[in-house]
């Protein structure tokens, strides 16, 4: 019987970062809700979505090529905004046509956790040129005020007062 000994890091820093690239890809796995591992599986798509907030509004864009405006169901269900869509696939052409498919087809679904500053009331909702643009703005007292510093007269000044020894 042959004995041969474990180094666990004998060609180096390859070995580390091997292990590493497979830690972090088993625990993204974990840590992926379940329904976006069988959105991966079905192969659905989410799109892509920026994130703007300046003082007056929230902004979020997403990515919806090809999506029809009917196929899209916006909502704020208490303080969630949840996006539904589908990219319905062209069935006027026939599939034994095709070389190569690398667009995506099917629904997704996303939802944000709006901030306590944003009105749920007035949402407004664009699409234009493939990206859908959901604004949020935001309540009065969440707005920033300005305070205006007004410079006293002479006659409004106050006054000081010399202490006598």
């Amino acid at each position: 019987m042959i004995t041969t000994r474990f180094v666990p890091f004998r060609s180096g820093i390859t070995d580390v970062a091997v292990l590493q690239n497979r830690l972090n890809s088993i625990f993204q796995d974990f840590a992926r809700p379940e329904e976006a591992t069988e959105s991966l599986a079905a192969g659905n798509f989410v799109p892509a979505v920026d994130v703007y907030e300046d003082a007056q509004k929230l902004e979020l864009k997403l990515e919806v090529p090809g999506i029809r405006r009917e196929d899209l169901d916006i909502r704020v269900e208490g303080r969630t905004l949840i996006v539904k869509g589908e990219r319905k696939f062209e069935s006027d052409e026939k599939e034994e046509n095709f070389h190569r498919i690398e667009r995506r087809y099917g629904s997704f679904v996303r939802s944000f956790t709006l901030p306590s500053t944003v009105s749920t009331e007035e949402v407004a909702a664009l699409s234009a040129d493939g990206v859908l643009s959901i604004t949020l703005a935001k309540k009065p007292e969440a707005k920033p005020k300005q305070i205006e510093v007004k410079i006293a007269t002479a006659a409004e000044a106050p006054k000081q007062v010399e202490a006598k020894a």
